[in-house]
């Protein structure tokens, strides 16, 4: 397994760590955009991983775009238009979508900056923790260009239009204090109990059945665009399959009991 995604495993967690520290972390070689798509296909398909926490090796959390290749017009950055247009389309692009279609919930441990298509990834998992150190920009327009890799519409999932037009029409920074008060993050921790503190976090998710947790993070995706309709079908098919599991009987036996379950994804 390549080593610019670093994978640890602690019980039903697992941590990935993108390992390029002395280039802040970028997000847009082959090989980064590989690792991220295998590491989600492989974990979509082990009931045993209940839980991601992602995070950046380093000072940084993760600066994006690689901007050397971007200035050199090279990479996934080269050839005319309609080239650079698949580049995005067939490099960066794959990561929102391997991760769209990973039901295994991602927990965002940002250690520091996450600048651009980083700004974007700490968006794309469905919870957010924050050392003091970190902070957000959605600077593509600094640079001259706009959020290639889906960033306007996670940005507004996460922030709303307003906060996500602020920080896409700026670039502007914002500092972890601020992205708290913007309903950004769940919570803000010294760095050194970052790790400790989103682990936790992973844990609290990872003790529950992993099909319960996996078709809950499925509706909670549909319900951003689905209308209520749809997101009651789709409900009302997954709860049918909550309640034929082994998982579910020991849930109900457990609480009964009044002692932890015991899942084994079944």
């Amino acid at each position: 397994m390549t080593d610019v995604l670093l994978v640890e495993r602690a019980e039903h967690v697992e941590t990935w760590t993108i390992n390029l520290p002395d280039q802040r972390n970028p997000i847009s070689s082959e090989e980064m955009i590989e690792a991220f798509e295998v590491n989600a296909r492989r974990v979509q398909q082990d009931l045993d991983v209940r839980c991601i926490v992602l995070t950046g090796a380093g000072k940084a959390f993760s600066a994006g775009g690689n901007v050397t290749d971007m200035r050199e017009k090279q990479g996934m950055f080269a050839g005319n238009p309609w080239q650079m247009r698949n580049g995005y389309r067939d490099g960066i692009q794959r990561i929102p979508l391997a991760l769209a279609e990973c039901e295994v919930p991602l927990v965002a441990a940002v250690n520091g900056p996450a600048v651009g298509a980083g700004c974007d990834l700490a968006m794309m998992c469905d919870l957010r923790v924050a050392s003091t150190n970190a902070w957000f920009a959605e600077s593509f327009v600094q640079l001259g260009i706009i959020p290639g890799d889906g960033g306007a519409w996670f940005l507004t999932q996460a922030v709303g239009p307003q906060r996500a037009a602020e920080m896409a029409l700026t670039g502007d920074r914002v500092d972890a204090a601020t992205a708290l008060e913007w309903g950004m993050l769940a919570r803000v921790v010294e760095p050194e109990r970052l790790l400790d503190e989103a682990r936790a976090l992973a844990g609290r998710v990872a003790k529950n059945p992993p099909h319960a947790t996996r078709m809950a993070k499925r509706l909670l995706q549909e319900s951003r665009t689905g209308g209520l309709r749809q997101v009651l079908e789709l409900s009302a098919t997954m709860q049918a399959l909550s309640h034929h599991t082994d998982d579910h009987a020991e849930a109900m036996a457990a609480v009964q009991d009044k002692r932890p379950g015991t899942f084994g994804g079944s």
